[in-house]
């Protein structure tokens, strides 16, 4: 092990809370494994429900952080792309089995054995994170640590869109939610040239509004507005052509379905707080609607959103709205559970980019 140590924040246990900002060593860079010096990493939404004890998947005690950019310090002897200097982020994928279907079409997101960065290994709300070579991307000159450390979230969303059901110009559009991943969904569909409708409730005013700024062609807050009534009048009573929705929330699911075009399609986003709910399957059989479930991010992805990134199709300064240096992680926690900020970073190595 190296001797070099470094400060993490880490979830010691299982439950609420349970964290803890510890002291554990410098990670050593081997065979196919870059070392990476964390510039910034975005608390993910996923990172609160593993606080709160909501998100069974991290492996305990495991230091969390799966949104990050940084500099490369070393790299293991096998590493033949990347080299000490260059600045990059990574995909969360750490381990794969490279055996199953899913590996040999470079489908991490669905391998059964595969081990993520700030779940089931050590992450990076440290001063350093170690990744694999397959998984990391070089920056372009122009995008900034700050704007590269919200590449995952942003794959995230290229997955749901691109990949999962081809969003195309002029699709008329809902979007469900306007947190972090519903004004990436909304951005990207702007750039595509979709109309979108973007909901939400009456305290995500500050949300919308800015969902309004970043090119919602139409903002609802639906405990004020007829949703129904807007969508029916916008599409002629076919309704839209896709939904997406960010926000988990069933009452939201529901009141969507019926308000989608005969033979058009809802992709899952947003996680429910429960595995099982209740669903308007009535709307999903008698309109013919394609369910699609939107997991994570796979290889395919990440140039897709490194480019939107680069190009400035993204808004990375309306995105995030507060920093904190890597000490006053607990702070930074409560601020984006307080439900105020849009994107908040954590700098884990403040002055030294």
């Amino acid at each position: 092990m190296s001797s070099k140590m470094m400060k993490g924040v880490s979830k010691q246990a299982p439950g609420y809370d349970q964290m803890a900002f510890i002291d554990l060593p410098v990670p050593e860079a081997t065979e196919d494994k870059v070392l990476i010096k964390v510039a910034y990493t975005g608390i993910c939404g996923s990172d609160i429900h593993t606080f709160k004890g909501e998100y069974k998947n991290p492996t305990t005690p495991v230091v969390l952080g799966h949104e990050f950019s940084g500099q490369v310090v070393a790299v293991g002897e096998k590493v033949s792309s990347i080299k000490v200097g260059d600045r990059v982020t990574s995909e969360t994928t750490f381990y794969v089995c490279g055996e199953c279907d899913y590996c040999q079409n470079k489908q991490y997101n669905l391998c059964p054995h595969r081990k993520g960065i700030g779940t089931q290994q050590n992450g990076s709300m440290a001063n350093y994170v170690l990744a694999r070579e397959e998984s990391i991307h070089i920056l372009p000159d122009q995008l900034s640590y700050e704007g590269a450390a919200m590449s995952e979230p942003l794959a995230c969303c290229v997955h749901a869109m691109y990949q999962k059901s081809h969003l195309e110009l002029r699709d008329t559009i809902i979007i469900m939610g306007p947190g972090p991943i519903g004004l990436f969904l909304l951005q990207i569909a702007k750039e595509i040239g979709a109309f979108v409708i973007m909901t939400g409730i009456t305290k995500d005013a500050h949300r919308l509004a800015l969902a309004e700024k970043l090119g919602a062609d139409v903002i609802v807050d639906t405990m004020k507005e007829d949703l129904a009534a807007i969508v029916n009048q916008l599409t002629d009573g076919y309704g839209v052509d896709k939904v997406y929705d960010a926000s988990g929330a069933v009452p939201a699911v529901n009141a969507s379905l019926p308000l989608i075009r005969k033979q058009g399609q809802f992709v899952q986003v947003g996680l429910f707080a429960n595995k099982l709910v209740e669903l308007d399957t009535e709307s999903i059989i008698q309109r013919e609607i394609e369910y699609i479930g939107s997991r994570s991010q796979n290889p395919y992805d990440w140039p897709i959103a490194i480019h939107l990134l680069a190009k400035g199709a993204i808004n990375i300064d309306e995105m995030i709205t507060k920093k904190y240096p890597l000490d006053d992680w607990r702070e930074a926690f409560d601020k984006v559970m307080e439900g105020n900020e849009i994107k908040v970073m954590i700098e884990s190595n403040p002055g030294e980019f």
